[in-house]
């Protein structure tokens, strides 16, 4: 997919492990340069290994405070006794999750650039919807493809922002390929 390229896929479920939190939106990259070691750290506890870059799904985006949860996508459900309940109570802190990526039709979008430019990407995505007669479910999440931890500089990070959507029988543009599949671990 191209920068800036719009497309309504079919998205598989996959599973995730995460911390939901409620954040403010001036500290949401504090909260997640936490949590992000934070949960691969407890997948190391669990011998489970992120099937993807991280994300970051918002259950609910009104106002300044945001329901925010930071994961990784896994190979495998996750049964939740075996989580701990909560990480911290600190802004790094939250309610430990193992709820999937749901199967749903969705546009998707690369955004390239500093991530100070997602809001004005959501909104040309927003416009797409609407344009194209669709309506938003409320669900989105954010997959960080490339970003500072791989370097330092913005115009290399690449992030996927996927939007739930529902509408008229439009087509997908396209379904997502073998390689954009979740893993499979024995290979078949």
């Amino acid at each position: 997919m191209d920068e800036h390229e719009i497309t309504l896929i079919d998205h598989p479920e996959q599973a995730a492990v995460g911390v939901r939190r409620i954040a403010r939106t001036d500290e949401l990259a504090d909260v997640f340069a936490t949590l992000v070691p934070r949960v691969a750290g407890l997948l190391e506890q669990l011998g489970l290994r992120p099937a993807g870059p991280p994300f970051a799904r918002y259950h609910d985006r009104t106002g300044d405070d945001l329901d925010v949860e930071v994961g990784f996508p896994v190979d495998d459900a996750v049964d939740l006794p075996a989580l701990p309940a909560t990480v911290g109570n600190e802004p790094g802190g939250g309610v430990v999750v193992a709820e999937p990526l749901p199967a749903v039709r969705v546009v998707e979008t690369i955004h390239a650039g500093p991530y100070d430019g997602l809001r004005a990407t959501r909104g040309r995505m927003e416009a797409w919807v609407a344009a194209h007669d669709l309506r938003l479910l409320g669900v989105s999440w954010e997959s960080y493809e490339a970003g500072p931890e791989s370097d330092p500089d913005p115009a290399t990070w690449r992030t996927r922002v996927v939007l739930a959507v529902s509408g008229p029988a439009v087509e997908p543009s396209h379904p997502r390929s073998p390689a954009q599949q979740p893993r499979d671990p024995e290979g078949s």
